[in-house]
């Protein structure tokens, strides 16, 4: 019996929920059909480019179709997936994105184990075996979702949160440095600024050390796909860091490099 959900609902130890749409098994079989369409494009360029060896070692030129072959066929996901965060070709254009069914940022391993049993979901035909361990699992997941603990879901157009809300942010030394600011715009996914907005919003609703141990979790990780000079950060509490990525995300465009009246970070 399918008992898959179209929302998956994720509640973090420290009390934060959120949802989580799940893709339906046409959108992502039209992104398999997308990819696949690619790499097939891929091979038949290469293939043309290995021609030329071939008029001087046919058998060298075989080998090298098939070498060539295989690493498209299992490289181009893992790479896209690795880079572009989740998305390959396919799924960027229907709006679907691979993410840790706990709702935690991809890791590597993961996006390598769900591509290499990828060959195991494609039994015997047209993702047989994947299909019926998709349409079984409750939150739609094929073998490769399962072992990798990961989920596909469908990204809906994101409202941009009203930081308003989170009170006056004071001092943003992030403003300072606008290209970096632009570096983390292009980093930060909609979905992962959501979770760090809920985050904020609902502090006075969570346990201290809990709280701490959330915005530590996730200041770890900002901190990591941007970093700014150290006299921009070197003092800042985890839980400001949010605050101030949060205003570059969504902050006015239009407001002075400068302040002009200077907060000390709480």
């Amino acid at each position: 019996m399918n008992r898959r959900m179209p929302a998956m609902i994720v509640r973090t130890p420290e009390g934060v929920r959120f949802a989580l749409h799940l893709a339906t098994p046409v959108t992502r079989g039209l992104a398999a059909v997308t990819d696949t369409a690619a790499v097939a494009l891929l091979s038949r360029l290469a293939g043309l480019t290995i021609s030329l060896v071939a008029v001087v070692d046919e058998d060298f030129a075989l080998a090298l179709n098939v070498l060539i072959f295989f690493v498209l066929t299992i490289g181009y996901s893992m790479t896209l997936e690795w880079f572009w965060r989740g998305q390959t070709l396919g799924k960027r254009l229907l709006g679907l994105r691979v993410m840790d069914a706990r709702g935690l940022p991809l890791r590597l391993p993961q996006v390598v184990l769900r591509n290499l049993l990828r060959a195991v979901d494609s039994l015997p035909i047209l993702y047989v075996v994947g299909g019926f361990a998709a349409w079984c699992s409750r939150h739609g997941q094929r073998l490769g979702d399962l072992a990798a603990d990961t989920i596909v879901v469908r990204l809906a157009q994101p409202v941009p949160p009203d930081i308003a809300t989170l009170g006056a942010p004071g001092y943003n030394s992030f403003r300072k440095y606008p290209h970096l600011e632009a570096r983390l715009r292009q980093l930060v996914a909609p979905e992962e600024a959501a979770i760090v907005f809920a985050a904020v919003q609902r502090r006075d609703e969570l346990d201290p050390d809990a709280r701490l141990r959330l915005f530590a979790e996730l200041a770890a990780d900002l901190r990591g796909r941007v970093r700014f000079p150290p006299e921009a950060v070197e003092e800042l509490a985890d839980e400001q860091y949010l605050r101030n990525v949060l205003d570059s995300l969504h902050g006015r465009r239009n407001r002075d490099p400068e302040p002009r009246h200077v907060c000390t970070p709480i």
